[in-house]
């Protein structure tokens, strides 16, 4: 179930050990330095980390922030989540919209504590059982709240990784990307690694004009100079 962690064939990126390590140590290296401060950061707490990536699909960092603190101040646990009826958990969610999301985090919590006695498991099979966890969600949940070497791919991964490794003009599969993702992350630093990657992309490597001149990855990059980076 989910995507597949692998490419194949002609469709696979294949990346050198010494650009691969090289890599590893400029973005490691930028996110010392240059990481967001984000509440969700100082826990490792599974629920709290679930919270905090459903409450990110589809919404913007500075809206998430109050909403994350207002929610746990009212559902602190699973349990108390679970235990929640839909008018309440739809209000509580308001105004983040995509209003099937908070349905879907409560529906969680209630397997897990129907299934798995109230803490979220720690296997990406069991965890892409739950509706409303996909591939990216438990590769976030394995990294950042399980300490595991699990790659993860949304929006901001995608683009850093097709831009670097393959170029801007390129179209990779999302096995290609997979692949990629879980072929340049540095065992025991999944945490670090895969934070400093979404943040390069929200901060740095941006959809739209790109700050290339300020990116620790530029050296190498297959699409520096981008044609339509900030001055």
């Amino acid at each position: 179930m989910g995507t597949p962690l692998t490419g194949r064939g002609r469709d696979r990126i294949t990346v050198t050990s010494d650009r691969r390590r090289a890599f590893q140590r400029r973005l490691l290296a930028w996110y010392r330095r240059e990481g967001r401060a984000l509440p969700w950061r100082r826990t490792r707490d599974p629920y709290r980390i679930l919270v905090s990536e459903i409450m990110l699909q589809q919404t913007q960092v500075p809206r998430v922030i109050p909403k994350y603190r207002e929610w746990l101040r009212r559902y602190p646990s699973i349990e108390a989540l679970a235990g929640a009826g839909t008018r309440e958990v739809r209000e509580a969610w308001y105004p983040l919209g995509y209003n099937v999301r908070p349905l879907r985090l409560r529906e969680i919590a209630r397997a897990t504590v129907r299934r798995h006695g109230g803490r979220l498991p720690r296997t990406r099979e069991e965890l892409l059982a739950f509706k409303g966890i996909g591939p990216y969600t438990a590769g976030a949940l394995l990294s950042f709240a399980f300490g595991e070497d699990a790659p993860v791919l949304d929006t901001n991964v995608r683009r850093v990784l097709r831009r670097v490794f393959a170029g801007d003009r390129t179209r990779p599969s999302e096995g290609a990307l997979w692949a990629l993702s879980t072929d340049v992350l540095p065992l025991g630093r999944a945490y670090d690694f895969n934070q400093g990657l979404m943040d390069l992309g929200a901060t740095v490597c941006t959809a739209r004009r790109p700050r290339c001149r300020e990116c620790p990855v530029a050296r190498g990059c297959a699409s520096y100079p981008m044609r339509d980076a900030a001055e």
